[in-house]
């Protein structure tokens, strides 16, 4: 019996649909995964921005508009905010005072001045 090509079609298209619902369920889990560690990044001390900001662009594309795109970019936005206003202060020209001796044994102990001296005595 050959198979009617009237019901291949339909058969055909609901695979296609799952394959590409399935396709779309693994792009946003990798986008909601990207999001993750563009947060995690931007929690570090030295953050590396192009590599957060490339994982929110994923995300972007991936179809992703959640709460954690949105605090990931302005956490983004903070970050190199701050980054522009304190580049620079480190070197204001201040001298630093020096350390204090980690001991105390190991510090000198200090004389009291000499009292000033009467002219003619």
């Amino acid at each position: 019996m050959p198979i009617e090509s009237a019901l291949i079609k339909p058969v055909v298209d609901a695979l296609m649909a799952l394959l590409r619902r399935g396709e779309q369920a693994n792009l946003k889990r990798n986008a909601e995964a990207a999001i993750r560690e563009a947060i995690r990044e931007l929690l570090l001390a030295n953050p590396d921005e192009n590599k957060a900001q490339a994982r929110i662009a994923i995300a972007k594309a991936a179809g992703i508009l959640s709460e954690d795109v949105v605090l990931a970019e302005d956490m983004l936005q903070k970050h190199r905010a701050t980054k522009a206003r304190t580049s620079g202060k480190a070197a204001t020209g201040r001298r630093r005072k020096p350390a204090t001796p980690a001991s105390p044994a190991a510090a000198t102990p200090r004389r009291k001045p000499a009292p000033p001296r009467k002219p003619g005595a």
